[in-house]
């Protein structure tokens, strides 16, 4: 399952669904805020093209993006989906202040559900995974038990509204408990060189054969952390957000990333990540980094 300690290439899950593990983050698509519509739509188009044609299999996204914006703009740019698979979230929705709001009762989600079904012009959604925290950080689990909102798409599932089933935002507990309910096999959370959390997390959904999807690789960061990515990434010729990427596809082979950006330059940046090797010397000064 997966290709080693090494960027790029795939990892596959113990239900068969495969992941590049350099992914596509859509959020960035939507307007300030993630709000309303890009600047410029046209090059959100190109670079969603782009990125799968580069080789990405999966975009991240979800239906509150916007809302509906970015949904949209992945159904113009790459229905009907060929050799993508789209990797969506449900179990929050937008205010009318532009606020996240929680949104996990049963007939909540089976509304989100239909909302991406709709959005993304499809019969069935490829994943779905239900974002459970928040915390004070925003980014963070909270105990708490899944059996209701889980059940209810895991009815979807069988109903065959949806292929897969996933987590955002949780614990190993909250994990173990989905599980009982429904086979996962992706969980996304908030994870960096800086932020290290889930590291026992990380080790023991590889043993399952779950993807672990690390979002916002440089959040959280002191100035301190920074200025050693920032002397990392000078040395190497590279920027800090590529080397943050090359490091966690680095740490395990079930680690996908999903750096996201709306601008041709950037998703370029982004994916030259996958082939940054990182010397032995650069890997002992970011591993410090979890400690500074």
């Amino acid at each position: 399952m997966g290709t080693g300690n090494t960027p790029g290439g795939t990892f596959t899950t113990s239900e068969g669904i495969s992941f590049t593990r350099m992914g596509y983050g859509a959020m960035q698509l939507a307007g300030p805020g993630v709000w309303g519509p890009p600047a410029d739509r046209e090059e959100a188009v190109r670079v969603l093209r782009a990125a799968v044609e580069a080789g990405v299999d999966h975009v991240d996204t979800a239906d509150f993006y916007g809302p509906h914006v970015t949904n949209e703009i992945i159904r113009d740019a790459l229905a009907p989906y060929t050799g993508v698979s789209v990797v969506t979230k449900v179990g929050s929705v937008r205010g009318a202040n532009r606020e996240w709001l929680h949104a996990r009762r049963p007939e909540q989600l089976r509304e989100q559900v239909e909302s991406n079904l709709r959005t993304l012009g499809v019969e069935v959604l490829d994943v779905v995974n239900l974002r459970v925290g928040g915390g004070p950080d925003g980014h963070s689990a909270v105990p708490g038990s899944l059996a209701e909102p889980f059940g209810a798409l895991a009815e979807l599932r069988e109903q065959g509204k949806i292929k897969h089933l996933g987590l955002s935002v949780v614990d190993a507990e909250q994990v173990a408990e989905a599980r009982s309910i429904a086979p996962v096999v992706t969980v996304q959370n908030w994870y960096n060189v800086a932020h290290r959390g889930d590291e026992e997390l990380i080790a023991g959904l590889a043993a399952q054969g779950i993807a672990y999807t690390a979002f916002w690789p440089l959040g959280g960061f002191t100035p301190l952390q920074s200025g050693v990515l920032d002397a990392v990434a000078e040395r190497l010729g590279s920027s800090a957000k590529a080397v943050a990427i090359a490091w966690l596809l680095h740490r395990a082979p079930n680690v996908v990333v999903i750096p996201g950006t709306s601008k041709l330059a950037h998703l370029r940046e982004n994916l030259a990540a996958a082939e940054l090797e990182l010397p032995a010397d650069a890997l002992a000064e970011l591993e410090g980094i979890g400690g500074a």
